[in-house]
């Protein structure tokens, strides 16, 4: 089928690709509160049902299952059809999924709901946006890839308090049911600006390290087969969002249990992401610097820092101060992962290979929040829960150090051999 060549306006790096970027900025914004809301009403919910905290947290994993598998299935849509109709697919199904969870009466039916149309329909926004806007940027790659990322962290800022005010004022059900209709109707109404598909790949620069592409984005990246270096980064993928969701997902409950109550502990995780947005952009620019594999190791290396400072505190500002640090040292490992298979692997198939990392990401974040969940309902303190998600932050900062040192010789062969 022939292609109309794209008009200059819209080339990479033009005024119309940060347009994009600034409306997949708000959708992302919009389209990633599921996550960040049924943390919040994790007590009112466990609460409601009458059931266990790993019960009460099985919402939420579900949920993450379902936004990783959407996000490969939406991703494929999106190379074939455009990031237009998997984003007012995923508009039909968060809407549908807030709505429909106001009416469920027990805790398996509101996880089935959350899985099915708030993961599935969420997975549209994630992988496929930030696909899409590496697609649309070359020079600044990873900055641009940072600031869509970011959209997600932005939710985190946005939504939680505002949640639990009006969980306060009306119950968590009528709060579903306004948050169905508005996020549903912004996400459909933003996507119809995404019309345009992305132009033809410009030929890729030479990366941060100096080598050039064709040392870079090979058949063999890091010298492994490209299914086993894929499978590598799907595990570092895992591993350091299970460690990411302990705090992300149980703060809320854990301030609770500390006796400071559910809406200081929304305070501090929209602190937590509010520093998150800040950390992903910072990251982002360092990242066009560095190489994504850098950027994921030294990411890795300072979230595990802060998973552990929680230990020895508990207080109230203490716990504040160190919910700042967790955003502000984890933000930028997500996105990395975005621009480490643009610099290491084929072009042609960067966007199905970004969602399905991306995708591990959030089977990651599912498995951390109900592991720490369990591992709470097994010990009775959440100091257990710390502990394991370090112990997976070292899986990820293992593999990335191992893929680096790899590199580092792979190049310094070609060197030599040139």
């Amino acid at each position: 089928m022939e292609t109309t060549p794209p008009h200059p306006a819209r080339l990479p790096d033009s005024r119309y690709a940060v347009m994009r970027l600034v409306v997949t900025l708000l959708i992302m914004t919009v389209g990633s509160s599921g996550m960040y809301v049924v943390s919040v009403v994790l007590p009112a919910v466990q609460a409601d049902f009458g059931v266990a905290r790993a019960e009460a947290s099985l919402p939420y994993t579900l949920l993450m299952v379902g936004f990783g598998l959407g996000g490969v299935v939406m991703g494929k849509l999106a190379d074939r059809f455009g990031v237009m109709w998997p984003l007012l697919l995923g508009a039909v199904g968060v809407g549908t999924g807030f709505v429909a969870s106001s009416f469920t009466s027990g805790i398996l039916g509101f996880s089935l709901v959350q899985a099915l149309f708030i993961g599935l329909g969420s997975g549209a926004v994630f992988a496929p946006l930030v696909a899409d806007t590496s697609l649309w940027f070359v020079r600044r790659r990873g900055t641009a890839v940072a600031v869509c990322a970011s959209g997600n962290y932005v939710a985190g800022a946005v939504w939680p308090p505002i949640v639990q005010h009006f969980v306060e004022v009306v119950g968590w059900r009528a709060t579903y049911v306004g948050l169905g209709l508005f996020c549903g109707l912004t996400m459909a109404g933003l996507a119809l600006c995404l019309r345009e598909r992305p132009p033809a790949l410009a030929a890729v620069p030479a990366g941060p390290t100096g080598a050039s592409p064709a040392v870079a984005a090979t058949m063999r990246p890091f010298g492994l087969s490209l299914g086993m270096a894929q499978g590598l980064l799907c595990v570092a993928g895992t591993a350091c969002c299970v460690a990411m969701a302990m705090p992300q997902v149980h703060i809320v409950a854990y301030c609770t249990d500390l006796g400071y109550g559910a809406a200081r502990g929304a305070q501090m995780l929209s602190l937590m992401l509010a520093c998150g947005i800040v950390s992903r952009v910072v990251s982002g620019a360092i990242c066009d610097r560095i190489g994504g594999l850098r950027t994921l190791l030294l990411g890795s290396v300072l979230q595990g820092v802060a998973l552990l400072m929680f230990l020895p505190f508990d207080g109230l500002v203490p716990l504040f101060v160190v919910s700042a640090l967790f955003g502000l040292f984890q933000g930028g490992i997500v996105p990395s992962y975005a621009i480490i298979v643009r610099e290491h692997f084929p072009p042609a198939e960067a966007s199905a290979r970004v969602g399905s990392i991306i995708g591990c990401t959030l089977l990651g974040m599912a498995l951390g929040g109900w592991m720490s969940g369990k591992v709470f309902d097994l010990t009775g303190s959440y100091h257990a829960a710390f502990l394991n998600g370090i112990a997976w932050n070292l899986l990820n900062m293992a593999i990335a150090l191992a893929l680096l040192l790899r590199t580092r010789g792979r190049w310094r062969g070609v060197a030599a051999a040139g």
